[in-house]
């Protein structure tokens, strides 16, 4: 069966299940988006590694990537495999040292957390495509590529921001605080002084 590649087009709360966030995954070489609903823990776990930020202590996913790497163990790509009942499936595809292949069950929402540490592939195939994907009007969206940057919508993800929060601070201010909040490992107030500092540079 032909797997299908995807890139993480956006990140954002979702409109239908409290406390609960929309990743929207792209078909590479198509305008289908996947929506898939995800927990708070795991969003903010992709846009941390999305956005390049740096715990003081490694989060549940950068121990799984340091665990794996310590043993010769490289997650080589990630496929959500099904899709039943609303519940999207996948595995991660490992090697060990000697090459040898293992598929690994996970849930979607950490199976692509870890492929962005690994910076490894995302596929789906087409009946789940077919049945879950949805083609979007406006295709202003950015696709993953663009350095780690993330859409417009990505702006309110884990902490619901307000907008004029920060408006009033330096960049320089807004850099120490965004230090302090990632050595306190306070991740929902560093993502939001990271949104500020990356809509200054996008202005």
């Amino acid at each position: 069966m032909k797997k299908v590649p995807l890139d993480i087009v956006g990140l954002s709360y979702s409109q239908t299940q409290t406390g609960a966030y929309a990743l929207v995954l792209g078909e590479v070489s198509g305008k289908r988006r996947l929506p898939i609903i995800i927990g708070a823990f795991e969003a903010q776990a992709i846009a941390i590694e999305l956005e390049k930020m740096t715990p003081s202590r490694p989060l549940t996913h950068d121990l799984f990537k340091t665990f794996a790497e310590t043993f010769s163990i490289n997650v080589s790509e990630v496929v959500i495999y099904n899709l039943v009942e609303g519940i999207f499936y996948a595995k991660l595809i490992c090697s060990d040292a000697t090459q040898q292949d293992y598929e690994i069950d996970a849930r979607t929402s950490d199976a692509i957390a870890l492929a962005v540490r690994f910076n490894c592939p995302i596929y789906t195939y087409e009946f789940i495509l077919s049945s879950a994907g949805i083609i979007l009007e406006d295709e202003s969206l950015p696709s993953s590529g663009n350095e780690g940057e993330l859409p417009e919508e990505v702006q309110e993800h884990v902490s619901g921001r307000d907008d004029n929060e920060y408006h009033s601070k330096s960049t320089e201010e807004l850099k120490t605080l965004l230090q302090t909040a990632l050595d306190d490992e306070q991740y929902e107030l560093a993502s939001k002084i990271r949104d500020e500092l990356n809509n200054r540079k996008q202005s």
